[in-house]
């Protein structure tokens, strides 16, 4: 897509990014160009306490960017302690809180290591999701193929609402259930090149659907080798579209319209 169709029509918000994780200069080279590409926002989640806190200055010293807090699950689970530091973080910095995330289950490392007990993970992320309750704050998940449903069972047990499904995939039955309880998904830029990614755009309501890079985590296809930026997510805009069958125009309103809602920016 040119450069010269980022005007005000062609607006975004990154809904998925560790912000965090990138160098300092890779930072403020994001930071620098949001503008130009037309990024309205970035909402950039958190791996732990110490990414929290990161998180936390970044959002301080730039209005546009915004924090959620959380503990990625692909790691290893966290103790007692370290959960009551985390708790007593986000109860003293909820205001500066967009939502609680990433949270949720550990998939990648159950396929590595079938061995591992679910449950204090389980645990965990009640925990998270009773802190989204208590703030009214949306929750960003971390949950695939069939953990996605014992997280469904979680949230409906909770009265949850306002569910994010980052990076979603999974089966048509579960889809189907998502959408039925209002949860929201998110689509990064593998949707350019990756059939399942597709599958889904098709099949989810575009009126609950949102955009990410999930970045720095890197794409291949037309992306190999390049730093994950938030400008990708104009070329996925321009692929949902296509499957969608909808003006872009439209589309892009519907996805910045959605994410301002949804996390109330």
């Amino acid at each position: 897509m040119e450069q010269q169709n980022f005007g005000s029509a062609w607006h975004l918000v990154d809904a998925h990014i560790h912000l965090d994780k990138y160098t300092k200069s890779e930072q403020q080279q994001i930071i620098d160009e949001m503008e130009q590409y037309g990024v309205e926002s970035l909402i950039t989640v958190s791996y732990d306490i110490e990414s929290s806190k990161e998180n936390l200055t970044l959002h301080r010293e730039h209005n546009n960017i915004k924090a959620a807090f959380g503990f990625h699950p692909e790691q290893q689970v966290l103790n007692n302690e370290a959960m009551q530091e985390l708790r007593a973080f986000i109860d003293l910095h909820h205001h500066d809180m967009i939502a609680i995330g990433e949270v949720g289950l550990p998939y990648y490392t159950r396929k590595e290591n079938p061995d591992l007990r679910i449950e204090p993970y389980l645990e965990i992320l009640e925990q998270f999701i009773i802190l989204a309750k208590r703030y009214d704050k949306p929750i960003v998940l971390h949950a695939i193929y069939e953990d996605a449903g014992v997280v469904c069972d979680l949230l409906e047990k909770n009265k949850i609402k306002k569910a994010h499904f980052h990076w979603y995939k999974g089966d048509t039955r579960t889809i189907e259930r998502m959408i039925r309880n209002g949860y929201f998904i998110s689509i990064t830029p593998d949707v350019l090149y990756e059939t399942e990614i597709q599958q889904v755009v098709k099949q989810y309501p575009l009126a609950q659907m949102m955009v990410e890079t999930d970045g720095p985590w890197p794409f291949t296809g037309p992306f190999a080798g390049e730093m994950t930026h938030p400008q990708m997510i104009h070329q996925s805009i321009e692929t949902i579209a296509k499957i969608k069958g909808l003006e872009i125009a439209k589309v892009y309103g519907q996805l910045l319209w959605n994410t301002k809602q949804f996390y109330c920016i």
